[in-house]
């Protein structure tokens, strides 16, 4: 490889671990779902597959079209507000409700429903947009090797992913007890409620 594609590859990659290890929704879900070991893997290639798809998206020149139409973005921001609302709340009744916090002692939810809740997560919320399609695809163009960069950015939302989900269990000694499930879905619901706040506000 040459030194300019070497480079373009470290930059893509060092860029996208810089905007997806930023504390949020996602992440919040796919955590909790390592500690619960719970279709752990169908949620991080989700993660990473969507991240991909964006990502070459915006590279491809789509994000020129995304900015152009602000109205689609507002549709996108209200809808990810409401669901990361509801979210919360949920997150709030597991947290108020100790007797069902333990993972042990809860029924593993449905693929399918586990699935659906990551995918709104992912494309509900207007910020993946402005980090894949428009940031990393305008930052892409200035690289001679614009897809060698969305290599690299595809690669560390994968690593990523990959090390939260995998690596989430390690944490289960110190989240064993009910109490401790109660302080992360506490978190869970405060991110939530701060992310979309965010969004409201624009």
């Amino acid at each position: 490889m040459t030194p300019d594609v070497l480079t373009s590859a470290a930059a893509g990659f060092t860029v996208a671990l810089a905007l997806i290890v930023a504390i949020g929704a996602q992440n919040a879900f796919v955590l909790r779902q390592g500690l619960r070991r719970e279709h752990v893997v169908p949620v991080v290639l989700i993660c990473a597959l969507s991240d991909a798809v964006l990502i070459c998206a915006g590279i491809a020149g789509v994000g020129t079209a995304v900015a152009a139409r602000p109205e689609l973005l507002t549709a996108i921001r209200y809808g990810g507000a409401a669901f990361l609302f509801c979210y919360a709340a949920l997150a709030l009744r597991r947290a108020s409700r100790p007797d069902t916090l333990s993972p042990a002692d809860r029924p593993p939810a449905s693929l399918r429903a586990t699935l659906l809740t990551c995918l709104a997560f992912t494309y509900l919320n207007p910020h993946v947009y402005l980090d894949t399609v428009l940031l990393l695809g305008g930052i892409a163009q200035q690289h001679a090797y614009r897809w060698v960069f969305g290599v690299g950015a595809v690669t560390a939302s994968l690593v990523w992913f990959t090390a939260l989900g995998a690596g989430a269990h390690r944490l289960a000694p110190l989240l064993g007890r009910a109490g401790a499930w109660r302080v992360l879905d506490g978190v869970v619901a405060l991110v939530m409620t701060v992310v979309a706040v965010a969004l409201l506000r624009g």
